[in-house]
């Protein structure tokens, strides 16, 4: 029987409280799915939960604690996802590519590197998760079942604001209300990247 952690349901309620805090995420998965429609969007959001997962998989290994202790590695994770954002801000700004074949790919891959180039996302696992272990529990057990509820409280937010644009696409897609609309989700995406910079340094 698996041995749930005894601060499961906390972790839920903060896990979600983070997720629908206005981020990099949110932004560019709304910017998505008003482009380019609501399965891009998807499979996105499946990008999104496998990169996280992968952090997560990386973060119960200890391979995110070396990233933490090397001030190098965590920098050029941290200026690497910084410039991940504005290259997507960019695209979203100019309205990025229509494209007949391979465009989920493409969403899917972004998505993934997005959250892998990610250095808040693996400090998370590894200083915010811990702190709802019971050490007198199979310690194990426990990280590998609240990284999968963050990832699963993850994927449903990232869903949910994807069908949430998608249904809001028709009124939001006529020509110049279109425009406006990415534009101006797109400088939202540059602000929370230079946020990110000025909130992801290491003293």
């Amino acid at each position: 029987m698996v041995d749930l952690p005894h601060g499961l349901l906390p972790f839920l309620i903060a896990s979600l409280l983070i997720e629908l805090t206005p981020g990099p995420n949110m932004t560019w998965l709304a910017i998505l799915t008003l482009a380019e429609g609501r399965a891009r969007g998807l499979m996105a959001v499946a990008g999104v939960g496998l990169g996280l997962a992968l952090l997560g998989a990386l973060g119960a290994l200890g391979v995110s604690e070396i990233v933490q202790s090397s001030r190098l590695a965590y920098e050029a994770l941290r200026w690497t996802g910084a410039a991940f954002l504005v290259y997507l801000a960019w695209e979203g700004w100019r309205g990025g590519e229509k494209e007949e074949g391979g465009g989920e790919r493409r969403a899917f891959a972004r998505g993934f590197f997005a959250n892998v180039l990610n250095p808040k996302a693996a400090v998370f696992y590894i200083a915010v998760l811990p702190g709802f272990i019971t050490p007198d529990h199979d310690v194990a057990a426990q990280t590998w079942t609240l990284t999968a509820a963050y990832v699963t409280v993850a994927t449903s937010v990232h869903a949910a604001i994807v069908l949430m644009a998608s249904v809001l696409q028709p009124l939001l897609m006529e020509p110049r209300r279109a425009e406006i609309t990415r534009k101006a989700l797109s400088l939202a995406l540059f602000g929370v990247a230079v946020w990110f910079i000025l909130t992801s340094s290491r003293a």
